[in-house]
């Protein structure tokens, strides 16, 4: 008689609903790192700029260009501010989604730990019965001389 585990299908549910919940992670922490790039290019985009601005103050420079430079420096730190928002928004939907794997990982390690204890009570007493077959076996020889 092989071994069967009775919870064999939940197990497989439990699986499939913990790669799932590790996909939509995986996906959730690609989002966070485009987020958090987008912030350091735009912070490297405003250095630039005021850097820029600054030379330009040095030397004498049209008062349009000094005003498209500002246009330039406030629509960076509007950009950085939107980019900073929604890498918040996606560090929370992370977190979030963190707890929903730890969860789905719980509930799945649960019955994997069931399944090998459920095994390894089969295996010892198939081990169990074979000797005990062994034995009578060697008993009823010994008798019969």
């Amino acid at each position: 008689m092989p071994f069967r585990f009775s919870l064999a299908s939940v197990l497989r549910y439990r699986e499939s609903m913990e790669k799932r919940e590790e996909v939509a992670l995986q996906a959730i922490q690609l989002g966070v790192a485009r987020a958090r790039r987008r912030v350091d290019e735009l912070t490297d985009e405003m250095t630039r700029a005021w850097r820029e601005r600054e030379k330009a103050l040095e030397r004498s420079v049209q008062a349009a260009r000094l005003q498209a430079m500002q246009v330039e420096i406030d629509a960076a730190v509007a950009a950085k501010q939107t980019a900073a928002e929604t890498l918040q928004t996606m560090t929370r939907q992370r977190d979030a989604q963190m707890k929903s794997y730890k969860v789905a990982h719980r509930e799945r390690q649960m019955l994997t730990d069931l399944l090998a204890q459920k095994k390894s009570a089969y295996e010892q007493e198939l081990a169990r019965r074979q000797q005990k077959t062994v034995d009578d076996m060697m008993a009823s020889r010994w008798r019969r001389k």
